[in-house]
């Protein structure tokens, strides 16, 4: 059976760097009110697309009031007629805005990569043709991560993620390839996400506070990115450009 996951959303989502070790004293803390979900520790797949002079990353690394970005994510290692999701996700001030439409992987591959519309006409659907039209997007990064997801006993909007052993690559930019990468994090740092409909607990907020665990900003992609710049400057490597016509 597939994951359960929503289309259409909007919420907050704050995001922590915590060591392993405050992880578990934060779990120790929020059990009462929180309870892990039914899927335990899973692994999330995601292509990243971006204009060819990654304008959408470097956009969003400047910190604009309102930002968007185009990704195609599954759950585990898909097979060619598993559902995957493409997935248009923007940000304006605080507030996240995610879309996505589920389809087979051999349809987003020859949508997303080839130019060939899947059926249907939903209003997402539209809204990711537009995006597509707009920015002319091509793949530019795998980036795999496991997760373990909480959500609130007496309200399941609140949800609390943690997302460890987050690896990329800048090759065989295809999810049927497998979730290997490279490590973004050392020493067994994760990012943990806590994403609200309206305004964080009051619990949660104490939480925090007594284990002096504060926010920070932090892009999984954007951090990959800056490391990709980093190579060009020390003539290690280089970032990928347009693809020739």
């Amino acid at each position: 059976m597939g994951k359960k996951v929503d289309y259409v959303f909007q919420r907050m989502e704050v995001k922590y760097l915590l060591t392993r070790e405050k992880q578990q004293e934060l779990l120790k803390k929020i059990e009462p009110y929180m309870q892990l979900d039914e899927y335990g520790l899973h692994t999330i797949c995601n292509i990243y697309y971006d204009t060819c002079q990654y304008d959408l990353v470097r956009r969003s690394i400047e910190k604009p009031r309102y930002k968007e970005k185009l990704r195609l994510r599954s759950y585990g290692v898909p097979t060619a007629e598993q559902e995957v999701y493409i997935e248009i996700k923007k940000k304006y001030q605080k507030v996240v805005y995610k879309r996505r439409e589920g389809v087979s992987m051999w349809e987003a591959d020859a949508y997303l990569n080839h130019g060939i519309k899947p059926s249907g006409n939903s209003q997402i659907l539209r809204e990711i043709n537009y995006f597509m039209q707009h920015y002319r997007p091509e793949a530019k990064l795998f980036l795999a991560y496991d997760r373990m997801a909480y959500f609130g006993k007496e309200d399941s909007g609140i949800r609390i993620t943690f997302d460890r052993h987050i690896r990329s690559r800048e090759y065989d930019l295809d999810l049927r390839k497998g979730d290997y990468g490279e490590l973004l994090l050392e020493n067994g740092e994760q990012v943990m996400e806590i994403k609200v409909g309206q305004a964080m607990p009051m619990w949660l907020v104490e939480c925090l506070s007594e284990l002096e665990i504060y926010p920070v900003s932090f892009s999984k992609y954007g951090n990959i990115y800056k490391e990709m710049k980093q190579e060009i400057q020390e003539n290690k490597g280089g970032i990928q450009l347009c693809s020739q016509a």
